[in-house]
């Protein structure tokens, strides 16, 4: 008997016994997977896939694909060349058993593509870290803001000039009317903007 497998944005036709490469998968050597998406089993086509259809399979080992040369050169451009290599990461499997029906109460693994696990694995720990280091800079911001003054009424700061006073650590009147504008050199401070700060503050 024989079916087809999809894994890895492509298909394959295989048999008991069968030893393949694929794209990589995550597990390792010596365990065992189990391909769900089977788009043909003997005489039965799915409609896309077959249901309660599987392929099992064994890890032998996971390894790399020949080298592949990528070369540009572009012509009328005197040594304007670019060589570069590429090595794609396989897994190497062999094919144990072909199951028509009842692959989903197997309890065999599902072979899941290693690019899907790395990208789920990474992103679950950040969101779970965020909201306990944000809850103290999200306080300090906010006594901050409540002791600031608004920059921006003076005649020349707009929006991204009071970014740039905050990020030096000027948020009040006073703190910008004690500016020195020749020895201050954090951010570009105009005259005119100490003498109004002065007034204001």
């Amino acid at each position: 008997m024989f079916a087809v497998l999809k894994t890895g944005g492509k298909q394959y036709k295989v048999q008991a016994g069968d030893v393949l490469r694929v794209e990589k998968l995550a597990a390792a050597a010596g365990d065992k997977v189990q391909f769900n998406e089977i788009l043909m089993v003997g005489a039965t086509v799915g409609t896309p896939t077959v249901s309660g259809a599987g392929v099992q399979a064994e890890v032998i080992d996971q390894i790399k694909g020949e080298k592949v040369i990528h070369f540009v050169k572009r012509r009328r451009k005197h040594s304007s060349k670019r060589t570069k290599g590429h090595r794609q990461q396989l897994t190497l499997i062999r094919v144990t058993d072909i199951l028509e029906k009842g692959a989903d109460k197997s309890g065999v693994k599902a072979a899941i593509g290693a690019g899907s696990v790395s990208g789920g694995v990474a992103a679950a720990p950040a969101k779970k870290a965020a909201p306990k280091k944000a809850a103290p800079k999200t306080a300090e911001k906010a006594e901050a803001a409540a002791a600031a003054d608004d920059l921006t009424a003076i005649t020349g700061v707009g929006p991204a000039a009071a970014k740039k006073l905050a990020d030096a650590g000027i948020t009040t009147f006073a703190q910008l009317a004690a500016v020195d504008v020749d020895s201050f050199d954090a951010v570009k401070v105009k005259p005119e903007w100490v003498e109004q700060a002065k007034t204001l503050a």
